[in-house]
């Protein structure tokens, strides 16, 4: 199937964290993740039902495996100041005001600015990032999750 690209936005919030896990919530809630389960390569008697919860999504070897390509396949955001190696698959890399800046010209972006971060900020299959962005008087207002995922 090859890994899928995903992206969010979320009401902005201090702890980027919660807002991670709140959307976590919200995509299993609504179902909008892929299923192995539900594949097409599978028969509808051999079809599998979804996880009646969160924490159960994981226990299945094949889900850990391949993922759902989305944000549930990422935990939890980790210090975008520390050194970076395999250790961060699972995780959101907050983008810093250093790269930002880099890569637009303004540590303030904005939800016109996101295509640009997504293509200018470093990233690697199952670590996504995520940015605050802000109103046209610098006033945050929404948080970006992006990545990609799966297998």
């Amino acid at each position: 199937m090859g890994a899928s690209e995903w992206s969010y936005f979320v009401p902005y919030q201090e702890d980027l964290n919660q807002a991670l896990q709140d959307l976590r919530q919200q995509v299993f809630s609504t179902g909008k993740y892929w299923w192995y389960g539900e594949s097409e390569y599978r028969s509808p008697a051999n079809r599998l039902s979804r996880p009646a919860r969160l924490e159960d999504l994981f226990e299945d070897e094949y889900v850990r495996e391949e993922g759902t390509h989305s944000i549930l396949d990422v935990f939890r955001v980790v210090d975008p100041d520390r050194p970076r190696d395999w250790y961060d698959r699972g995780t959101i890399v907050p983008a810093t005001a250093d790269e930002v800046r880099a890569a637009i010209g303004t540590d303030r972006p904005t939800r016109s600015d996101t295509a640009e971060l997504d293509d200018k900020l470093p990233r690697a299959r199952w670590v996504g990032r995520c940015a605050v962005l802000y109103d046209e008087h610098g006033v945050p207002t929404e948080i970006t999750f992006w990545g990609h995922s799966g297998d």
